[in-house]
């Protein structure tokens, strides 16, 4: 096992071939280490079926499958789930997409999976990936600046906006029916990253087709 304070750096680490999430782990406080699943989204009806709501909807999906109930929190919502032997945590910030870094100020960047809709992959696609840039979504980019980029995505493609239609748009249209089917692939993702580690979802789901 590599040393726990490895060397930083942007990329895909060996440890983590192992399970990311050390479920005997403390960290200070005494508090068992476990992951938190943060689906970004926006808040409101009018916002449900958007492409932007991609990892709304992947934490209600998991929610669904393992009998999570949401509570209110103040700047989120939040639901306790076992997937196997993992007891993990989902979360939808109750802030805009702009601000998702406040409802997850407090948590430890290595325990996140944050899973989003991402411009830069063909829509319905779903990769997995630790670290890397904002890409241009401003919900990474709120979290970056809060807490670096040290923790695990899943992304869910929704693929670039045709011709003379903007960004802000796109994001904020009603997603295509191939992005709503590619929701339980994410949502399987997640679960494999919880129960196994994200390198052996990244060796299943990051397969070209």
């Amino acid at each position: 096992m590599l040393p726990r304070k490895a060397p930083r750096d942007r990329t895909f680490r060996p440890r983590l071939a192992r399970s990311f999430f050390e479920q005997d782990e403390q960290n200070d406080g005494g508090r068992i280490k476990s992951p938190v699943v943060v689906g970004l989204g926006n808040p409101g009806r009018s916002y449900e079926r958007t492409r932007h709501n991609a990892g709304y909807l992947v934490v209600d999906e998991l929610a669904k499958r393992h009998a999570g109930s949401w509570r209110k929190k103040k700047k989120s919502e939040a639901t306790p789930i076992s997937v196997g032997p993992t007891n993990a945590t989902l979360l939808k910030p109750a802030t805009f997409m702009n601000n998702s870094g406040s409802a997850v100020a407090d948590y430890n960047p290595e325990n996140l999976v944050v899973v989003h809709d991402d411009l830069d992959l063909e829509a319905g696609t779903v990769r997995v990936k630790v670290g890397g840039g904002a890409g241009g979504h401003n919900g990474l980019r709120s979290i970056i600046g809060r807490l670096g980029n040290d923790f695990i995505r899943v992304r869910i493609g929704i693929g670039r906006p045709p011709a003379g239609v903007g960004v802000t748009d796109y994001v904020l249209s009603r997603m295509d029916s191939v992005v709503k089917d590619a929701i339980p692939t994410a949502a399987d993702a997640v679960e494999v990253v919880l129960e196994q580690s994200p390198e052996a979802a990244m060796n299943r789901f990051n397969v070209r087709g």
